[in-house]
């Protein structure tokens, strides 16, 4: 576990001493849409039913959870980076730019504040107390409820680019490099969604170009 504190006075919301913050991500793998994270903000100590690993879950029942998730959470929000930050920044520095995005939304602020993974988002402004955890989504109950967040939402936006770009099956592979997802690319060339840093769509514009 990591962990790093901020010594000054928050120029931000106010700081509550009474909960815990969890941060998660969802999308740095797939080779298309935004990557988007989310924060939720549980009292200490409090745990809710069925709430774990977002990846564990059924789409229908994260659709459920994420309702228990909103009406109990002293606070949550998400955020996400797009596709033209991914390839500018690269994915990690789009999934922190994400994270601190969703962190800076947040109507209030949490003492401590724990982050999936070995690297948190740079906080300039958030007094508080930072942590890094891996395998938090297993770990931490703040941080599983914000993977159910994160996961949900980015599923929606893959969903809704399923409609404008049917022919690559985002609503199947949610643009993950599945077997059909590269068949598409190779067979369509990418499309406006497809995340050009990333090497098989890389390949896919080279061989686009090759061929006209």
């Amino acid at each position: 576990m990591g962990s790093n504190g901020a010594g000054r006075v928050a120029h931000g919301p106010a700081l509550r001493s009474d909960c815990v913050g969890g941060v998660d991500e969802a999308g740095r793998g797939p080779l298309a849409g935004p990557v988007v994270a989310a924060v939720v903000l549980l009292p200490a100590g409090r745990r809710l039913p069925g709430v774990t690993d977002s990846k564990q879950l059924s789409a229908r029942r994260r659709a459920e959870l994420a309702e228990l998730i909103r009406r109990e959470a002293v606070a949550w929000s998400v955020a996400s980076a797009t596709v033209a930050e991914i390839d500018r920044l690269n994915i990690l520095q789009a999934s922190l730019l994400a994270m601190r995005r969703a962190v800076e939304r947040l109507p209030v602020w949490p003492a401590q504040l724990r982050v999936d993974g070995l690297q948190a988002p740079r906080l300039p402004d958030y007094p508080g107390r930072v942590e890094t955890l891996v395998r938090g989504d297993q770990r931490c109950p703040a941080i599983a409820a914000a993977s159910i967040l994160a996961k949900l939402t980015r599923d929606a936006e893959l969903l809704a680019l399923d409609q404008r770009y049917p022919a690559y099956g985002f609503a199947q592979h949610k643009g993950y490099p599945t077997a059909a997802h590269r068949a598409a690319l190779r067979r369509h060339g990418p499309c406006p969604a497809h995340r050009r840093s990333f090497r098989p769509v890389q390949a896919a514009l080279a061989a686009q170009a090759e061929s006209a």
